[in-house]
């Protein structure tokens, strides 16, 4: 599969091994173009991955193979990759990786981290989430278009009561909503006030909108996972691959194409794509990382 190169990233060297590999077999996507991708997504990525507990999900043989999700930063990760503890598992704290440079990414992407999730606390305060996030899930028979409806009534209503929210697609069947914050809350706070909204728009459209775990009433329904709140949940981080046949991204998004979307448009981003859109737009999602927000008392 080629012999390994070491390269250098911003004064650090990092050896990258089976780039000719293809990670997406049906789009012919290989390990050269996920490294090539997220080195030059790089500077719309870090501030979202910065500080961050990152859980990576590697394919090591591509989208077609199996994966595995990775808490624990490996022990064979380079010295200046930084770890932090985190939430961990049912085995108390454990030290997950922090990427914090164009080189991790390149790094990271080299062991077939295809996705990299993140929670809603910094490492340095995992007692406070920096955000409050609304997970559209589609039950069967249920589309993007759904989502896109409904993600513009959850604006609608955080409008009213004088907050920002932000939109990126999951990069996979979903999309979610994004309440910044920036300063002190808790994950109690954050999850009640989630389901408080999710409750509303249930009780207005029972037929359309759950906010119920259980698979066997999603069928015609959006889910909203209110759930993804919780201090050890995390979330796929806006600007991260998804293992999709072609190498589809989370991709942030304007309120034009969210309005667009609940009308039968597309919202799906390949990697091409989000590089392009980057090059003309910037970094959509900053808001997400600049904006001071409090909520209110539910």
């Amino acid at each position: 599969m080629g012999e390994p190169v070491e390269v250098a990233v911003e004064g650090r060297r990092v050896r990258l091994t089976n780039l000719d590999k293809v990670l997406y077999p049906a789009a012919g996507f290989t390990k050269a173009e996920v490294v090539d991708y997220y080195v030059r997504v790089a500077d719309a990525m870090l501030p979202h991955l910065r500080d961050r507990c990152v859980t990576f999900r590697r394919f090591p043989n591509g989208v077609d193979g199996t994966s595995f999700f990775e808490k624990r930063c490996p022990s064979h990760r380079p010295g200046w990759v930084d770890t932090a503890a985190g939430p961990g598992d049912r085995g108390g704290p454990i030290q997950y990786c922090l990427i914090a440079e164009r080189a991790g990414l390149a790094w990271a992407a080299n062991l077939a981290a295809l996705e990299l999730h993140t929670p809603m606390a910094r490492s340095v305060d995992l007692e406070s989430p920096q955000m409050v996030v609304f997970d559209l899930d589609p039950g069967e028979g249920t589309t993007i278009v759904e989502c896109a409806a409904l993600a513009l009534r959850i604006r609608e209503m955080l409008d009213a009561i004088g907050l920002v929210c932000v939109a990126k697609t999951s990069g996979s069947k979903g999309m979610q909503v994004y309440v910044p914050l920036n300063a002190p809350h808790t994950h109690e706070q954050a999850a009640d006030f989630a389901l408080a909204v999710a409750q509303v728009l249930e009780r207005a459209e029972p037929t359309k909108v759950t906010t119920t775990m259980a698979k066997a009433v999603r069928p015609g329904r959006v889910f909203v996972d209110w759930s993804q709140n919780s201090r050890h949940k995390t979330t796929v981080c806006v600007y991260s691959l998804r293992a999709r046949p072609t190498p589809t991204v989370s991709t942030p998004v304007t309120w034009d194409e969210v309005a667009d979307a609940a009308v039968g448009m597309p919202l799906t981003f390949t990697a091409t794509d989000v590089l392009a859109r980057v090059d003309r737009d910037g970094d959509l999602f900053a808001a997400a990382v600049e904006m001071v927000q409090h909520l209110p008392v539910v």
